[in-house]
């Protein structure tokens, strides 16, 4: 959960200019790349985050992963192969991170799984020894 919202808090950064985003390089609305990647971060930190669901976490997840896969080719890996070296450890750490969370899925931590489990608890009634007469 706190990698998703920092990464959307990095997208809020480059599409809204929030948490000093906002330095004079913010792209345009729809620009190749840097707007998409911005709307990419946020929305898809946010869909993480809540746990949309079994598939819609591990799409979005994946999609998350593959945005920083294609910013750490195009952007980083220019200046050196290292991710230390290049800038790029943030990329990197958010791509494998996502790559895993996509392939094991989110476990309990979603919205749908609180809900579901919200929704059971209330058909079944009260527990054996709380009713009351």
């Amino acid at each position: 959960m706190v990698i998703s919202l920092l990464f959307a808090c990095h997208g809020a950064a480059t599409v809204l200019g929030l948490f000093g985003g906002d330095d004079g390089n913010r792209p345009s609305a729809g620009q190749w790349p840097g707007w998409w990647a911005g709307a990419i971060q946020l929305i898809g930190g946010v869909l993480v985050f809540l746990g949309v669901g079994e598939i819609g976490t591990r799409v979005a997840a994946l999609l998350n992963s593959g945005s920083m896969a294609y910013a750490y080719f195009t952007v980083h890996q220019k200046h050196a192969v290292w991710p230390i070296q290049n800038g790029g450890e943030l990329s990197v750490l958010f791509c494998w991170t996502f790559l895993l969370l996509a392939i094991t899925g989110p476990g309990v931590w979603t919205l749908s799984w609180l809900m579901a489990k919200a929704t059971t608890a209330a058909s079944a009634g009260p527990a054996p020894g709380t009713e009351t007469t």
